[in-house]
């Protein structure tokens, strides 16, 4: 009686995937064998195709229209959150499932926060992509778009993983496009920083840093290390002087202080933190912030060096002067760049190679397509400055476009070339907040002038500190985050950080 019964099920199961009308919709699941046997069906006898799933069709006839959101960074995520699913079937196309919290990934790095604490589960953000029929999260990237037929060719992500399935390309159609991939971190085309630098921009960099900086510790303190090699390893270098940069020297240098100094007594004299910046540090900042931050880590035991990488081999890097820094951990943080996938796209682009959008966050060349976060730019036709790569500019550009969707969506214009004459409402118009940023032992810089060359409150130590916190509590998406961090916090400033190597 089961066995039939699981036939019977299979069975039904088969009908609705070769069945256009319901492929990809209600009870059928993009994931099922059933849509790889109707593209073959549909390849004709004998095709040989490739493993995998045939996509997501065009949504039907009185269908819930479909967003591809493509990204889970602060822009995507936001827009995910406010975006009406009672009329949008909402799809999430991006190589991790979480949105993480960016300004406190540093304290990751030396056990200040844990990892979850940072990362925010996109089925939490919007629960709609794992209970809605027509909303899903996929475990993939993006590699091209065809605007005319209003499809994205996607290939799923499984690097690092040993023994699971290949990956394998499959299409989604779209009746509105998001792009929200955001940017990859600028090298300069210097040799050796893929190969040899970490950044900072993923829980898995955090995680990679702590696990680096924990085994340099212990591999130090055995028996037949020579000085200079001692010293070598322990040096921790950060080339980057921007406020990740700052902040994660003024974490480093604290957990050096408060935690390495009396857990590894016999090297403690061997740690050191080196910040290497081309300009000056914090360059946004007021002038009297960043003298004061300057001092602060310097007291903090961080040298400071001006100048410029010329090149980064496997345990050293060499400046313009040609002065050699020998390292056992380098982290880059000069900033982030349009990626090459942004740069292969067909559309107009904004200064830096990012998406051309309009004043609207339309990608005016193509229909239905629209661009925000570090991935896009106005053009220059607007006559509007591209926007600096902030976590506040995505995130209120999420915002922005969801109100924007939703409305459209309420005209009736929620479908691919739906020709629906709707009000877009005001432009959108960027105001800077501030900026903040950590210099460790419980000091901070607060700015909030809403420009550099303007005029507004700036404040330095222990003041901003507590404001810094507050602000980021305050700032983290869920409650229940919130209550990690604030846990994190106290415990470690009751028992110190957590130095094991897991």
């Amino acid at each position: 009686m089961a066995a039939s019964a699981l036939l019977r099920s299979l069975s039904r199961v088969s009908r609705r995937g070769c069945a256009p009308a319901s492929y990809g919709r209600g009870p059928f699941s993009p994931f099922s064998s059933a849509a790889a046997a109707a593209a073959a069906g549909d390849a004709g006898d004998g095709a040989v195709l490739p493993r995998g799933l045939a996509g997501l069709g065009p949504t039907g006839k009185g269908e819930k229209a479909r967003v591809v959101v493509l990204g889970t960074g602060w822009a995507g995520s936001r827009l995910m959150k406010d975006l009406d699913t009672s009329g949008y079937d909402v799809v999430c196309v991006s190589p991790r499932n979480h949105m993480v919290f960016t300004p406190l990934l540093a304290s990751t790095c030396v056990g200040t926060l844990e990892f979850r604490s940072v990362a925010e589960p996109l089925a939490r953000i919007q629960p709609a992509v794992s209970s809605s029929p027509g909303s899903y999260f996929l475990l993939a990237r993006c590699t091209a778009v065809d605007p005319d037929a209003h499809t994205i060719d996607c290939e799923t992500v499984t690097e690092g993983e040993k023994d699971t399935l290949k990956p394998w390309k499959f299409k989604v159609s779209y009746d509105k496009l998001v792009f929200g991939c955001g940017a990859e971190a600028s090298t300069f085309g210097i040799r050796g920083v893929t190969e040899h630098a970490t950044f900072l921009r993923e829980v898995h960099h955090a995680q990679e840093i702590r696990r680096k900086l924990l085994l340099n510790l212990m591999l130090s303190d055995v028996p037949g290390i020579s000085e200079d090699e001692k010293r070598r390893l322990l040096h921790c270098v950060v080339v980057g002087g921007g406020p990740t940069g700052v902040e994660f020297s003024g974490e480093l240098s604290d957990f050096i202080i408060r935690d390495v100094k009396e857990r590894y007594s016999h090297v403690k004299d061997y740690v050191h933190v080196t910040l290497i910046e081309a300009n000056e540090i914090l360059s946004s900042f007021d002038v009297r912030l960043r003298q004061y931050a300057i001092n602060q880590l310097v007291k903090s035991g961080v040298r400071l060096v001006q100048g410029i990488v010329k090149d980064v081999q496997p345990d050293k890097l060499i400046l313009d002067n040609g002065e050699e820094v020998p390292y056992g951990l380098l982290v880059w943080s000069t900033g982030v760049g349009a990626s090459s996938f942004v740069k292969s796209l067909p559309f107009p682009k904004s200064a830096g190679g990012r998406i051309g959008v309009d004043e609207w966050l339309r990608v005016p060349s193509v229909p239905d397509v629209f661009a925000v976060g570090d991935c896009c730019g106005f053009l220059e036709s607007t006559g509007k400055e591209v926007l600096p790569a902030l976590a506040q500019v995505a995130e209120r550009q999420g915002l922005y476009l969801a109100r924007l969707l939703n409305s459209v969506m309420k005209a009736g214009g929620g479908h691919a070339n739906s020709q629906v004459e709707v009000d877009l409402g005001p432009k959108f118009v960027y105001k800077h907040l501030g900026s903040m940023a950590t210099v460790g032992r419980y000091k901070a810089l607060v700015d909030l002038r809403q420009s550099k060359g303007s005029k507004g409150i700036s404040i330095a130590g222990f003041a901003s500190w507590f404001i810094w916190r507050s602000a980021y509590l305050t700032r983290v998406v869920s409650w229940r985050n919130r209550l990690y961090v604030a846990i994190n916090w106290l415990t470690t400033m009751i028992f110190g950080r957590d130095i094991s190597r897991i």
